[in-house]
């Protein structure tokens, strides 16, 4: 009777080893399952960043207004027309030649002379973005 029991057991363990750990088992369908949400939420980010980037597109497409507000932000350009103010706040301890001294910026007395696009003249050293004036 002992035999018998012991065989049994042993035949009971050789048939929960692949339900466990084989290739079909437990283990690996829960580690897929894990997998299959992880590609499902990068799915779901992907598909919100490209309806994002398509409303884009159709809106580049469409209208000026999208080119005008890129070509503001992302290149810096004004039109012929307008005036473009730029206020940088005060440097803590610093004297009036500091502000001379940020990255990218000019001092200067009076305006470049612009051409069509708004840009100063190549070679002048001007950014027309940033036009700092002080007074005393």
């Amino acid at each position: 009777m002992r035999y018998l029991t012991a065989a049994l057991a042993v035949l009971i363990l050789l048939l929960q080893y692949p339900l466990w750990l084989g290739k079909g088992g437990w283990l690996r369908v829960w580690d897929l399952d894990r997998q299959v949400a992880q590609h499902k939420e990068q799915n779901e980010k992907l598909k919100r960043r490209n309806n994002a980037l398509d409303a884009e597109v159709r809106d580049l497409k469409q209208g000026f207004e999208a080119v005008e507000e890129r070509a503001r932000y992302e290149l810096g350009m004004v039109r012929s027309d307008e005036i473009f103010f730029q206020v940088i706040p005060p440097v803590p301890g610093g004297s009036p030649a500091a502000a001379s001294q940020l990255p990218g910026a000019t001092v200067s007395a009076k305006p470049a002379p612009a051409s069509k696009s708004g840009a100063a003249p190549a070679g002048t050293g001007v950014n027309p973005s940033v036009d700092i004036k002080k007074s005393h």
